[in-house]
């Protein structure tokens, strides 16, 4: 590995290490982030997060997120970058992932209102044709402050994994307008301008065939005050510097988005959004993780000489790097696939399949070697990384959380399973694929593997499914090539 490289920052990685260019707002970024951002972005993480603030001076329930100035200064700084308007107004969804792979590399929770934000846009922009829809999307695609700020809330007191059987939020249609009623528990973002909300139409089926996808602004139009209220902001170990909570909807004026029947698909295609920003995201952190470990390295000393020249040390740091760096490739080739498919609409094409194949596999092995990079930052710092005072104990709080955004390790090679058993793609690899061969030896092991019955292949799933992301990862990193064939 090049130290020169790791010690450049994010646009050293991506420019040197993935060979992906960057223009002159992208090094302006990175440099804006070093000189105000990361300092002010610590600072709010131990002093300045967030708060709730329920009740005006009158009584009135006004459920406010109050900001820090300095977090707003830091949001708007991204929104000006263009992390969003590239992607509402241009679609040019490679600008904005460059963008958000050096907001993450400083701090990963101000990612998620972005990427949330677009996450909320793209269903909308595809699938509604309401009245509203212009002023929908011009309020999510604003180049100027106030930025209007979008949110996706699907999970239930029942968790985010079988959304059929937890999502009990109910619809009902009443004169052309919906109203919807439940909560939600775990809502990112909270006190967005317009949030995509999964809900069950009265009526509708049991299970995940069931449920729905409407819009729901933060003020009513058709009544005075507040569409949803926010009962409580969560406490997290990390991405403090993003407002999560639990929201009540009481009757909360919805928009349905295109066909309630295909309402799973919409959600799905919006998870699978927020989870290539993921997958990019933790990896500008993870390779955080291993510039902060180089540096403590190089002051110090230990056994008559300093840490960064110990064999054990540099052998170590050597493995996680070139991990990162497949880790990065797969997460970089998925998003070039997204910005081929992410128009595509059900039913979808044998290619959209091997876009969810490799957004399932990007996200749980990309959070993983991310993670084990913190972890191994902070044992390099020994006891001074347990220190709340010092950057390791951070960098691993955020790749905790990141870790199980938008389903956790479980549900990616579940349904990545499920895509290989649904879909023929391993044998079509070279006609989906325009890279080097992956080791045949491994497809046959997937094969023999898809083959078992379910109950019998569940101790090799992770395992393979490892090795296959791995694989895909050190071959587009060696070619550094991202090209989709048409």
């Amino acid at each position: 590995m090049r130290e020169d490289i790791l010690l450049g920052g994010p646009g050293a990685f991506l420019s040197e290490e993935l060979g992906l260019a960057l223009s002159e707002r992208v090094l302006a970024y990175q440099a804006w982030w070093e000189a105000e951002g990361a300092s002010l972005s610590v600072a709010i993480d131990r002093l300045g997060t967030p708060h709730l603030r329920q009740f005006n001076s009158a009584g009135e329930r006004v459920d406010e997120i109050l900001y820090p100035p300095s977090y707003t200064y830091l949001l708007s700084a991204g929104y000006s970058a263009g992390i969003l308007y590239e992607v509402t107004e241009r679609h040019d969804w490679r600008l904005s992932f460059l963008l958000g792979f050096i907001t993450s590399y400083y701090d990963p929770g101000l990612y998620c209102p972005y990427t949330v934000t677009f996450s909320a846009w793209v269903p909308i922009y595809k699938y509604y044709t309401g009245a509203r829809r212009e002023e929908f999307l011009s309020l999510l695609s604003r180049r100027e402050p106030p930025f209007g700020q979008g949110a996706t809330w699907m999970t239930e007191r029942g968790g985010g994994s079988d959304l059929g059987a937890h999502v009990g939020t109910q619809a009902r249609a009443v004169d052309g307008l919906w109203y919807l009623t439940g909560e939600k528990y775990f809502a990112s973002n909270v006190g967005a301008d317009l949030a995509v909300v999964a809900a069950r139409p009265e009526g509708a089926p049991a299970g995940i065939k069931g449920i729905a996808l409407f819009i729901v602004p933060r003020e009513r139009l058709y009544a005075l005050g507040r569409n949803y209220l926010v009962r409580r902001l969560k406490d997290k170990i990390g991405t403090r510097s993003v407002p999560t909570g639990e929201v009540e909807l009481h009757d909360a004026e919805g928009y349905l988005i295109g066909e309630a029947r295909q309402g799973i698909y919409y959600i799905l295609e919006v998870l699978n959004l927020s989870r290539v920003a993921n997958s990019i995201g933790v990896v500008a952190h993870g390779l955080h993780a291993l510039a902060q470990a180089y540096h403590f390295a190089m002051q110090r000393r230990l056994f008559g000489r300093f840490l960064v020249e110990q064999p054990l040390f540099r052998h170590e740091l050597a493995q996680h790097y070139e991990r990162l760096r497949w880790a990065g490739a797969l997460a970089w080739l998925t998003e070039q696939w997204l910005e081929t498919v992410w128009l595509e609409k059900p039913p979808y094409s044998e290619r959209y399949a091997f876009f969810r194949l490799l957004t399932h596999l990007a996200k749980f092995w990309t959070a993983k070697v991310a993670l084990q990079a913190a972890q191994w930052n902070l044992e390099v710092w020994a006891g001074l990384g347990t220190l709340t005072e010092f950057p390791p104990e951070r960098l691993v709080r955020e790749l905790i959380v990141t870790d199980i955004w938008e389903g956790t390790r479980h549900r990616h090679l579940l349904d990545a399973w499920e895509v290989l058993r649904r879909y023929p793609l391993l044998p079509r690899l070279p006609e989906l694929w325009d890279i080097g061969a992956v080791d045949p030896y491994l497809l046959g092991e997937l094969e023999r593997a898809l083959a078992l019955p379910e109950e019998e292949a569940i101790p090799f799933i992770e395992p393979l499914l490892t090795r296959l992301a791995q694989a895909i990862g050190a071959l587009t990193a060696t070619q550094r090539s991202y090209s989709v064939l048409a």
